[in-house]
């Protein structure tokens, strides 16, 4: 037997809220590193990576119970994508739902995090397309996805909030685009002309390369575990999607 799942405007609003207050933390850190190491770019770089890491733990700790943390499109979009043919995850009107509450969400956040620091709202002229910006952001999204379907898999949902949060914090280092790998940040980050800004022309390079990023991690998941499909319903973390579903244990 399992939980009721919650409406669906409870969770695009726990999307929104969620995408929200992780790209505050994402510019807001950024913009406070900028100002307290003004002369240090390396410790500006570990500032933002730890306070991000930390700030994602803890909304899918806080969130995940209700709509699974998503926050990012694309592993909406392999939810989906994997659990389809088993009819799991989410259903592809719901995809879409959940990305315009991200998106919506990432926007959000970074005129938060202007108005907190003083900022003055305008576009980001960060520019970022170069090429290996291009292969880090497949690199960043085929991990990220493969991370997560492969904790759902193996009943590991409980070390997902600390496992992503420390993945994204370290992708700040071992990639040069500093591990974007979501498109609501990609957005989202446009808004805000700082340390973690992107221009608006190089964020259709990021996301055509998150997308092949998420076709090569979908199927490198696939391969690996080839009943994934079972286990789409406990992505980022087990939350209840309908009352018929018999996946794995839910929490309200």
């Amino acid at each position: 037997m399992t939980d009721a799942a919650p409406p669906l405007p409870r969770r695009l609003f726990a999307e929104f809220l969620g995408t929200g207050l992780l790209l505050a933390a994402v510019i807001g850190s950024g913009i406070a590193a900028r100002r307290l190491s003004p002369q240090d770019l390396g410790l500006q770089l570990l500032e933002n990576a730890v306070a991000t890491g930390l700030a994602l733990t803890g909304l899918i700790l806080m969130l995940g119970p209700i709509s699974g943390a998503h926050f990012n499109p694309l592993v909406s979009a392999a939810d989906w994508l994997l659990g389809r043919r088993a009819g799991h995850g989410l259903p592809l009107t719901d995809v879409l739902t959940y990305a315009a509450a991200q998106v919506a969400g990432g926007i959000a956040g970074a005129l938060l995090a202007n108005a907190m620091f003083d900022v003055p709202q305008g576009l980001a002229h960060t520019k970022r397309a170069t090429g290996g910006h291009f292969v880090s952001e497949i690199v960043a999204t085929a991990v990220l996805i493969v991370l997560i379907f492969a904790l759902a898999r193996t009943h590991r949902g409980g070390l997902a909030a600390p496992a992503v949060g420390a993945v994204v914090a370290a992708g700040y280092f071992f990639t040069s685009s500093t591990f974007f790998a979501n498109v609501a940040a990609d957005v989202g980050r446009i808004f805000s002309d700082t340390f973690a800004g992107i221009a608006p022309a190089s964020v259709p390079a990021f996301i055509g390369a998150q997308l092949i990023g998420l076709l090569i991690g979908a199927g490198v998941v696939r391969f690996l575990y080839p009943d994934i499909a079972q286990a789409a319903d406990a992505v980022v973390v087990p939350h209840p999607l309908d009352d018929s579903s018999e996946g794995p244990a839910r929490v309200r």
